[in-house]
């Protein structure tokens, strides 16, 4: 990671605007996460949003013209594990064509969890106080930002020992996902994304 002008290291997404040269995102982001002056969007719509607006920058650069309802198409192409293989595959060559290294671009996709720890970590923004009182949506937090800490202490531990030539010194993009299985009928769940729903929602009686 490369230090910014105080000499902190500067987070993916900072990396990430300057390379799309995606003005103002970081700004928009924070407002659309706490609802400055607009409606409150999920950590996973602003990833979807961000990750778009870096696919339509790459395009742009190669010399395409696309609406945005074509981004959205093509996101879901390359990123929805639902489509054709095939599909999928058609499209990237069709990229690779236009000159578009799609393997770079979707290496800096971004995760939910990286925009929150963008937010909370890097921007010091924070939910309204109005919206604190609310149980689940504070414990929820409380997990997106211990994952957030784990994943920034990861990459900072990667960086480190590959600086010093004790693993491979490569550049790293770290995931960390928390998941819950339910004891019931054994439906896995991305953590948040269980509280977000209330549980899960099977029927099965437990076995005794």
């Amino acid at each position: 990671m490369t230090d910014d002008s105080t000499g902190r290291r500067r987070s993916k997404v900072e990396r990430v605007i300057d390379t799309y040269e995606l003005e103002g995102m970081g700004d928009r982001l924070e407002a659309e996460w706490i609802g400055d002056g607009v409606e409150r969007t999920s950590l996973r719509d602003l990833a979807t949003e961000f990750n778009q607006a870096v696919l339509r920058s790459a395009l742009r650069e190669a010399g395409a013209s696309v609406l945005d309802s074509d981004i959205e198409a093509l996101y879901r192409t390359l990123t929805d594990d639902d489509v054709p293989r095939s599909e999928t595959v058609r499209k990237r060559r069709e990229l690779e064509r236009s000159g578009v290294d799609i393997d770079d671009v979707r290496s800096d996709f971004l995760t939910h969890q990286t925009v929150y720890t963008y937010l909370t970590n890097v921007r010091d923004a924070s939910l309204p106080e109005e919206d604190s009182d609310d149980r689940v949506e504070r414990k929820k937090e409380t997990i997106q930002r211990l994952t957030g800490r784990t994943q920034v202490v990861t990459e900072s531990t990667l960086e480190e020992l590959g600086n010093a030539g004790e693993i491979a010194n490569r550049n790293y993009d770290v995931f960390v996902d928390v998941r819950a299985i339910c004891g019931n009928c054994g439906t896995d769940y991305p953590v948040t994304e269980l509280l977000e729903q209330g549980g899960c929602d099977c029927d099965v009686t437990p076995v005794e």
